[in-house]
Order: C-alpha cells, then sequence, then structure tokens
C-alpha cells in the first residue's frame, strides 16, 4: 500500500471550501466566545456576527483548540487511510493552537510533524496547499514540511485597518503602537514580520492607506508567478476594488482569492480590515 501524507491545518487558514475538499486538507476550528457563548469558527458564527457585536461593544475573546480536539483529528485522519501527518498552523505569537498541536501528536497513531508557520489568514492556507500539492505527488512527510516552510517564508501579509483599538484589547499589537495611531489620528499599515504584528507605514487618511496598500502589493508581486488573497472584514467593496486593480497591474498572477476572514480574526482586527496576502510561487 502507497504511503499517504495527510495535511492538517486550522480554520484561521481561510481556504476555500472547495480547496479544502479536493486537496483533503482538513482545519480544526478554533473558537469564539461571544458573551456567554462559545461558539466554532466557521459552522457556528459567522464574522458579520462578529463585527456587528464588536461595534455594539460586547465581549468577544477567542480560543484555541483543545489537545484533545486534535487528538481526535488526528486519530479520524490516521484512520481514514494516512499514515504521516503534517499539521500546520497560525503563529504561536497570536494563539495557543500550535502548542495544542504538539501536544496532541504525542499520543497520535502516525507520526505527526507539527509546524508553526507563523502565519494566519490565506498566508497559511498558502503553506497548507503547497504540502497538499507535495503530499498528493507522493510526497512523503518531510518534503510536504519543506514545502510549507519554503512557502512561509516568501509570502508576505500587509493590512488596513480603521482602528488599532482592537488588536490592542486582544494583546495582537502593542499599547504603545496603537496609543501612537490613536494620538495622531493616523490610518496604520501593518504587516505580518516574524509571526507578529508590526506597524509598517502611517498614513493620514483610509483612501491613501488602501492605495498604498495596492502598491505595496504590487511592489511585492512583482513579475514572477504569485498568488494573491485580498482579505476583508465587512468591507466587500474595498476588497473587490482592491482585487480588481491588483488582477490589472500583476502580470504573473496566478490565483486570485477574494474573502472575508472568519470570526477568529475578525474579532481581533474589528470591522473595516482590508489586507492583501502576496504569496510568490
Amino acid at each position: 500500500m502507497s504511503r499517504h501524507v495527510a495535511i492538517v491545518t486550522d480554520s484561521t487558514a481561510y481556504l476555500p471550501p472547495a480547496a479544502l475538499v479536493r486537496h483533503r486538507i482538513t482545519a480544526v476550528p478554533l473558537t469564539v466566545v461571544l458573551g456567554d457563548q462559545a461558539l466554532e469558527e466557521g459552522t457556528e458564527i459567522s464574522a458579520r456576527s462578529v463585527a456587528q457585536a464588536l461595534q455594539k461593544r460586547r465581549p468577544v475573546t477567542t480560543s484555541r483548540p483543545s489537545p484533545a480536539t486534535f487528538a481526535d483529528t488526528y486519530r479520524r485522519v490516521a484512520e481514514s487511510g494516512a499514515t504521516g501527518i503534517v499539521s500546520l498552523h497560525l503563529s504561536s505569537e497570536f494563539s495557543g493552537t500550535y502548542d495544542a498541536a504538539v501536544l496532541a501528536a504525542k499520543e497520535a497513531p502516525v507520526p505527526v510533524r507539527v509546524v508553526d508557520t507563523g502565519m494566519v489568514a490565506m498566508a497559511l492556507g498558502f503553506c497548507a496547499l503547497a504540502a497538499a500539492e507535495v503530499a498528493e505527488t507522493g510526497g512523503d512527510v518531510d518534503e510536504a514540511v519543506a514545502a510549507a516552510e519554503k512557502r512561509a517564508a516568501g509570502t508576505s501579509a500587509y493590512f488596513y485597518v480603521d482602528t488599532l483599538d482592537y488588536l490592542r484589547r486582544g494583546g495582537r499589537i502593542g499599547a504603545a503602537q496603537a496609543l501612537f495611531g490613536s494620538a495622531l489620528a493616523v490610518k496604520p499599515l501593518l504587516q505580518l514580520t516574524d509571526g507578529r504584528i508590526e506597524l509598517l507605514e502611517k498614513v493620514r487618511t483610509a483612501s491613501k492607506a488602501i492605495a498604498r496598500l495596492e502598491e505595496i502589493a504590487a511592489e511585492r508581486a512583482g513579475e514572477g508567478e504569485v498568488d494573491i488573497a485580498v482579505h476583508h472584514l465587512a468591507a466587500a467593496e474595498r476588497a473587490d476594488a482592491l482585487a480588481q486593480r491588483l488582477r490589472e497591474r500583476v502580470p504573473g498572477l496566478q490565483e486570485l482569492h477574494v474573502s472575508e476572514v472568519g470570526a477568529v480574526i475578525g474579532a481581533h482586527t474589528g470591522p473595516g480590515l482590508l489586507g492583501a496576502v502576496v504569496s510568490p510561487r
């Protein structure tokens, strides 16, 4: 019997449902706590519900999957015929998801390699797709991990938020950076660096910030083959417009995904988020 490497990720990868099915990728859900309700991302709560709750200043928090949830996932994947598993997750700087997966991997019935990609959203999703493509062509666990890590190393994620307040509340950005943005009434552009959210540039207006986001993404894409994802929260028109402009500006564009982020990321960024993930092939 041929060896089969399975790919597991988490719900913050925001892969299109069709891609999960086509590449047989399993996504373990994180949890959003809305008031006194704990709800699974992707099935029990939408990003739009989170956006509405945030706008009403209702308490919203998030939590990782439990080690038991990962253990059950690894068992089911092994029972489906996998002889090895590559488990790829969002940055450990944001969540304890990676740690929970590591704990569960120790008791798994087949070898599991758990990878902290340092990424989130489709920056993580592209890593999972790269690993799945290797696994589909008969690659082993080491080769699938290497493909994911190579993709992560080349991928960049930039995003605009209307306010840094939600990131500050969730501890995802330093209080000093948040205060700086609020005090000067600037519109911040952020980037994912070493698994953390860092301030990239300060722009005076939303329109100029979004134009600059487009410029940075196009420059990063260059002219080689590249995949791009445009994410948003409660800002569909902004996202569609940005995607169309990038489609026109990036000659080597292969795949372009446009999607609303899920409830977990939405809880930390707030409505108005606009992001661009640039992932060279």
